[in-house]
């Protein structure tokens, strides 16, 4: 697309229609990216969170993604049957599950981690190092903290 203002009545205009098509671009370059790794991005989400604060509860994972309950369950079996994400009982409270990383979901992660983040660099290599990192930054002051 080009950095050149469209002409009136363009659908580029629309910052809407932008975010919409850099969205699109952006989720096809990381569905490629996390494929080779059995992943998808909600499966890839959950990673980055244990892999950053494990153990977790289920409850807890869902809502720190923003995700319905069930849709967590899901999501967590499909990772246990992949052997990435293991389950264990809370010891301060045997109602609740405690999720863990396996060996085999750190390597995952770690690899995923790297495949994930060479897909942003090619999304944001068309502006630059700088204006890349500037981007991320504005549109952290445009989504709300709590956002997930």
């Amino acid at each position: 697309m080009s950095s050149e203002s469209p002409a009136a009545g363009e659908p580029s205009e629309i910052l809407a229609y932008l975010f919409k098509h850099a969205l699109r671009r952006l989720l096809a370059l990381a569905d490629a990216a996390l494929e080779p790794h059995g992943l998808d991005r909600k499966e890839f989400g959950v990673l980055r969170m244990l892999a950053a604060r494990e153990p977790l509860s289920q409850q807890t994972l869902a809502g720190l993604l923003g995700v319905d309950p069930t849709t967590m369950v899901a999501v967590l079996d499909a990772l246990e049957d992949k052997g990435i994400v293991t389950r264990r009982p809370d010891p301060a409270d045997r109602r609740r599950n405690q999720i863990a990383l396996t060996a085999t979901g750190q390597a995952t992660s770690a690899a995923a981690e790297a495949a994930y983040t060479a897909a942003e660099e090619e999304f944001l290599a068309p502006l630059g190092d700088v204006d890349g990192e500037h981007l991320r930054g504005m549109l952290r002051r445009l989504v709300p903290g709590d956002a997930a």
